[in-house]
């Protein structure tokens, strides 16, 4: 079944909604999320071998990547 989660979305509505404007999250905080995710989304990239903007939300699931360590 072919997912139709929009992650990129997803993830730009988490740090314009849910940090700046509900949480009024430092920018210390915020750049801290977003340094995260970089370090996510090159460790996809290299294991699914697909950019950042065509992830879903299931691809980056932690259950099937925490049975292979």
């Amino acid at each position: 079944m072919k997912s139709t989660s929009n992650f990129p979305g997803l993830l730009e509505g988490f740090f314009t909604q849910r940090l700046l404007q509900q949480k009024q999250a430092s920018t210390h905080t915020i750049a801290s999320y977003r340094d995260t995710f970089r370090l996510l989304f090159r460790f996809t990239e290299k294991r699914l071998h697909k950019p950042p903007s065509r992830l879903t939300l299931e691809e980056i699931d932690a259950r099937p990547w925490s049975r292979r360590f």
